[in-house]
């Protein structure tokens, strides 16, 4: 009996528990082939981002106008003499589904091009994509993408 290579480099665990068909299928996903980058920014910082991800070769991006806060709380304003407490800031949230390794290049870009060095900067999130279909043509896995 011959040794079959695993699904994944640095997977052979893995690759032995799941030697089913159903495994073989999906071994795209469990290599962590597609992830999602999540990145909240401040919105004078969106141009930059967009630039930098179209720069090093992102075909796609959604870019969406949110409201949140985190360690710095929201801040007050003065409005017609009033005093008022504004919780949730104006931010922008990019999402890039990417494959595996070109995460780090995004990643790297998104940082530079959206660092000011001050609190508010924003987050970076990478998960994991379980599966990815096209809609027009039911592509599925990271030929959707």
């Amino acid at each position: 009996m011959t040794a079959e290579a695993p699904l994944c480099p640095g997977y052979t665990t893995l690759a032995t528990r799941l030697a089913s068909r159903l495994a073989l299928l999906f071994a795209p996903f469990y290599c962590g082939a597609v992830k999602k980058i999540e990145a909240v920014v401040k919105p004078f910082k969106s141009e930059a981002v967009r630039e930098a991800l179209i720069e090093i070769g992102v075909e796609g991006m959604t870019m969406s106008e949110v409201k949140g806060f985190g360690r710095q709380k929201g801040h007050s304003e003065i409005y017609r003499g009033s005093e008022y407490t504004v919780d949730f800031l104006p931010k922008v949230k990019f999402e890039v589904v990417i494959a595996d390794d070109r995460v780090g290049r995004a990643v790297d870009a998104i940082l530079n091009a959206a660092k000011t060095g001050k609190i508010g900067d924003g987050k970076i999130f990478v998960t994991p994509v379980e599966e990815a279909v096209r809609i027009r043509t039911g592509e599925r896995g990271p030929e959707a993408v």
